[in-house]
């Protein structure tokens, strides 16, 4: 399995709504980042939006990523025939082997129903790619892994989140029962969980990887029979600072303390 970097490992340098920093970390940043700490994967998520780049800034991203050797994988919200159709098209141009996906958007929430009647129509236009739908807040993982199994088609599987289904009421080891046969990329995302001072509730806040709770060796072993997922990218919920100068600091010491951790797991 591949590690490599995302446009959120540094969701805070690229910009978070209402957030925006004086000089946003643009996709030759992410570039650098991927040279500066020698990986060689960058997927670029809905927080940098490829469909909203001209050609000619396509183009120059195709061209860097292939100079520097680093594998792309592009990212999108909105699964639609459309939406998808897109991605398709600028992830051959880009050289990308994954479409990760996140079902919803601000307006657009399908029915399960939906969901499956779209990723049929999707199918045709996956020839030599991968389509890894992303666990989220709103479907749990059994219902996931249902709307992909009746798409029928090995093109889709699931880009597996190691902490979003939180929001759906499930833990790691009910995700992984239910979507790791049908992995193809991972977000290692870890977390750290503490009671509120009145007792009332917890919180759920980023950790830089083996700060937190996510056991990452155990979850390598556990995806690893299935034999489908070979790229993994790291992303931090990196908790703000009172300044954005600040946050983003952290959030890049972050990045390289966890580096530091999940390399020895990776070939």
């Amino acid at each position: 399995m591949k590690l490599g970097l995302s446009s959120y490992t540094f969701g805070w340098a690229v910009g978070v709504p209402g957030h925006a920093p004086a000089r946003p970390l643009d996709e030759h940043g992410l570039l650098d980042q991927c040279c500066e700490h020698g990986v060689k994967l960058l997927q670029i998520g809905d927080n940098l939006p490829l469909h909203t780049f001209d050609e000619a800034r396509l183009a120059r991203l195709a061209e860097r990523a292939a100079s520097e050797g680093v594998q792309l994988e592009v990212g999108a919200r909105r699964l639609t025939l459309e939406r998808v159709t897109e991605y398709a098209t600028t992830a051959r141009r880009l050289g990308a082997k994954l479409m990760r996906f996140v079902i919803d958007d601000a307006d657009y929430h399908p029915t399960p129903d939906a969901v499956v009647a779209e990723l049929l129509e999707c199918v045709p236009m996956l020839d030599g790619l991968k389509l890894g739908i992303e666990n989220h807040d709103r479907f749990t993982a059994a219902t996931l892994r249902e709307m992909i199994e009746s798409a029928g088609s090995d093109r889709i599987g699931v880009c597996l989140d190691t902490a979003n289904s939180l929001g759906a009421g499930e833990g790691l080891d009910t995700v992984l029962r239910e979507l790791g046969p049908l992995t193809v990329n991972l977000h290692i995302k870890d977390f750290h969980i503490t009671r509120v001072p009145h007792l009332m509730g917890f919180n759920v806040d980023g950790r830089p990887a083996g700060k937190g709770f996510l056991d990452v060796p155990r979850l390598l072993q556990q995806l690893a029979p299935f034999q489908r997922c070979k790229t993994a990218v790291l992303e931090l919920w990196t908790p703000p600072e009172l300044r954005l100068e600040d946050t983003i600091a952290k959030e890049a010491a972050w990045a390289v303390q966890s580096l530091e951790f999940l390399k020895p797991f990776f070939t």
